[in-house]
C-alpha cells in the first residue's frame, strides 16, 4: 500500500510539472515564468522517486528483472531524465509536455502489472554495456520522433499559412530541424554502440529468440543511416525527415518490444 501511494505521487508530480511546462507553452497568464523553478523542481523529484521505484523492480530477487512493463519503465525514466536536463538550457518545453506522461504512464504500468521472472544473477561487463547503450539510444530516438511529430505539426501549420497559438510559441522551423538531427545523430551513435557490443559480447546474435529482434534492429539502423547521409548529402529535411524518422522508430520498437511482447504475454516464456 505504501508502495502504491508512493507510485501515485510520483506520478502526480509528473503531471504537474507536465502542466508547468504546457503553461510555459503556451506562454499563459498569471506568471507562467515565475513557476519554472517549481516545475524543475516537481520534474526533478518525480525523476528522484522513479529512480528509486524503478531500482526496487529491476534489481529484485536473485537477478535483474527487465520484463516487458520494466523495461518500459526504464526507458521512460530515460527519456524523462534527459528531457528535463535538456529543457534547463534548450528550447524543449514543448517534448516535456508529451515526456513526462510517458514516464508516469510507464511507472504506473510496471507497478500495477508486477513483476515478471528475473533474468540472469550476474551480467558479464560487455553485455552490460549492450543493455546500457540498447537504452540509451531507444531513448533517445524516441525523444527525435516525439520531436519529429511536433516538428510535421509546425511545419504544416506554417505550410497552410494558419499557425495556432502553440505553433507561434516553439521555437523557428530551422531550429527545430537543428535539434532533431542532433538527437538522431547521438541516438544512431548509441544504437551502433549497441549493435557493435552485442555482436562482440552474445554468444549467437542470431539465435532463434534473437534473430528477429536482430534483424529489425538492422533495418532500423539502415533507416537511420539512410537518412542522415540523405542529410548530409541532399539536405533531407521536412517531412522526409520525419517519415524516415518514424519509420526507423518503428522497426526498432518492433525489434525489443514487440519481441518481448509476443515471448512474455503472449507465448509465456
Amino acid at each position: 500500500m505504501q508502495q502504491l501511494a508512493f507510485t501515485l505521487l510520483i506520478v502526480l508530480l509528473y503531471l504537474a510539472a507536465a502542466t508547468g511546462f504546457s503553461l510555459q507553452v503556451l506562454r499563459a497568464e498569471m506568471g507562467a515564468r515565475n513557476l519554472r523553478p517549481l516545475v524543475i523542481g516537481a520534474g526533478s523529484l518525480a525523476i528522484l522517486g522513479h529512480a528509486f521505484l524503478l531500482y526496487s523492480q529491476t534489481i529484485s530477487g536473485p537477478g535483474v528483472n527487465l520484463s516487458f512493463f520494466n523495461a518500459g519503465s526504464l526507458m521512460g525514466w530515460v527519456m524523462a531524465a534527459m528531457v528535463m536536463l535538456a529543457a534547463i538550457r534548450l528550447p524543449l518545453n514543448n517534448l516535456a509536455v508529451a515526456i513526462l506522461p510517458i514516464g508516469a504512464l510507464t511507472l504506473l504500468l510496471s507497478m500495477i502489472m508486477g513483476p515478471a521472472d528475473t533474468g540472469p544473477s550476474t551480467i558479464p561487463a560487455g553485455l552490460e554495456i549492450h543493455i546500457l547503450s540498447s537504452v540509451l539510444a531507444y531513448s533517445v530516438l524516441g525523444i527525435a520522433v516525439l520531436q519529429a511529430l511536433v516538428l510535421a505539426y509546425q511545419h504544416n501549420q506554417l505550410r497552410n499559412r494558419r499557425p495556432t497559438g502553440v505553433v507561434r510559441a516553439l521555437p523557428p522551423l530551422q531550429t527545430m530541424e537543428d535539434l532533431l538531427f542532433q538527437m538522431l545523430w547521438v541516438g544512431f551513435a548509441l544504437l551502433t554502440l549497441s549493435l557493435l557490443s552485442g555482436w562482440i559480447f552474445l554468444e549467437d546474435i542470431f539465435a532463434q529468440h534473437l534473430v528477429h529482434k536482430t534483424t529489425l534492429s538492422v533495418v532500423a539502423w539502415i533507416v537511420f543511416a539512410t537518412l542522415l547521409g540523405g542529410r548530409l548529402r541532399y539536405g533531407w529535411r521536412g517531412r522526409t525527415a520525419v517519415r524516415w524518422t518514424l519509420g526507423g522508430y518503428a522497426a526498432l520498437m518492433l525489434a525489443y518490444f514487440g519481441t518481448k511482447l509476443v515471448l512474455e504475454l503472449i507465448l509465456q516464456r
